[in-house]
């Protein structure tokens, strides 16, 4: 292979072909491209959490953390994937998701057992309400397939949020 046709297979464009007008391509995958930076920081909160639980509820908290976890973790390859069928192109580095997150890290050396539960649901709870915002983008295109991936994601980001409401809401009791 040439200098030149190996220069053009690295400037080759990695649209992938869609019926979304450019406009569409551009503001979908932008706004998903967000929520998976947040997603990413949702996730690694989640665990440091996860690794730094400590207290008489050790067991049940460590577990659901791990549990949700998993469940953020999942949502991420979907997310990209979505984002590189309707033509555009997605995160490449940590670097990139520090950029785009809006889920801020958590790098206390302790943190609370419930103080962490209370962060996560908080967290969720932004997370839910810009899925929301990126389903009127969705709809604004006419972008369905996306709008109905984003209504599974907002549910599972709702009963997040409402399983740890739950577990902190007799915290004082």
């Amino acid at each position: 292979m040439s200098i030149a046709d190996a220069k053009a297979r690295q400037s080759a464009s990695l649209q992938t072909p869609t019926n979304l007008s450019p406009d569409a391509t551009r503001d979908i995958s932008g706004a998903l491209n967000i929520l998976l930076a947040d997603l990413f920081a949702l996730y690694l909160k989640a665990k440091n959490f996860h690794w730094h639980m400590s207290g008489p509820h050790f067991r049940d908290y460590h577990l659901l953390l791990d549990e949700q976890s998993d469940q953020i973790f999942a949502a991420t390859d979907d997310i990209a994937e979505r984002v590189r069928r309707i033509g555009g192109t997605t995160l490449r580095s940590i670097g990139h998701i520090g950029r785009l997150q809006r889920i801020l890290d958590n790098n206390a050396d302790f943190v609370t057992p419930m103080d962490m539960l209370a962060e996560l649901r908080d967290d969720n709870k932004r997370l839910t309400l810009s899925m929301r915002e990126t389903h009127g983008v969705c709809e604004e295109y006419g972008d369905v397939a996306t709008a109905s991936l984003l209504e599974n994601w907002i549910d599972e980001a709702e009963r997040r949020t409402w399983f740890l409401f739950e577990v902190t809401r007799h915290a004082g009791a």
